[in-house]
């Protein structure tokens, strides 16, 4: 098969898994996969149906498998989350992280790591991911606001107030920075 069979395959597996045709979708992918086991999109594309339907042991494999065929943030991020949905949340942790490494922009890896943070009480990694990520975004509020709920946690408050009128310098009505800030005055 042919690289363009593989990109169009590939393509309508990610329509039709867009459009919600589960059935249709993994038809494709599964031919895409076939054609060409060098990408990893056709198995992030069946992990993502096989979550869907509820098949998280059949999801795990084959986003390992598509960490196999191509390191990528999307595979360990999925792996991470079905981790966090099985208990395992140090597995998950450390996946979120894997994923970071790939891509500090990856907001399911970013988002998981909070979560599972927060559960392991491991904050300071957490706050240099969300400060990697602030780097490259210094505008997206909710996650300077992730970063100074974990700041606070840590009892570094001070650093908390600096993100924390950051907030409020970019919007002043934020809402859960004025909260944050009020906890911090009290």
């Amino acid at each position: 098969m042919s690289h363009l069979d593989y990109e169009i395959n590939k393509e309508l597996g990610e329509c039709y898994l867009f459009m919600g045709e589960l059935d249709k979708a993994e038809d494709y992918y599964q031919k895409a996969a076939s054609s060409n086991g060098v990408h990893a999109d056709p198995y992030l594309g069946l992990a993502t149906i096989a979550v869907q339907k509820g098949e998280l042991e059949k999801a795990m494999t084959l986003y390992k498998k598509a960490a196999e065929v191509e390191p990528n943030d999307k595979s360990y991020a999925g792996m991470g989350l079905i981790a966090m949905e099985k208990g395992n949340t140090e597995e998950a942790f450390d996946l979120f992280i894997k994923s970071l490494e790939i891509n500090p922009e990856c907001m399911v890896a970013l988002y998981g790591l909070v979560q599972a943070g927060h559960v392991l009480n491991k904050l300071e990694d957490v706050v240099i991911h969300l400060k990697n990520y602030l780097q490259l975004n210094p505008d997206n509020g909710d996650v300077r606001y992730s970063l100074a709920g974990s700041l606070i946690a840590l009892g570094r408050n001070q650093e908390a107030r600096e993100q924390v009128q950051i907030l409020l310098d970019q919007n002043p009505e934020n809402k859960n920075a004025q909260e944050l800030l009020l906890q911090l005055d009290n």
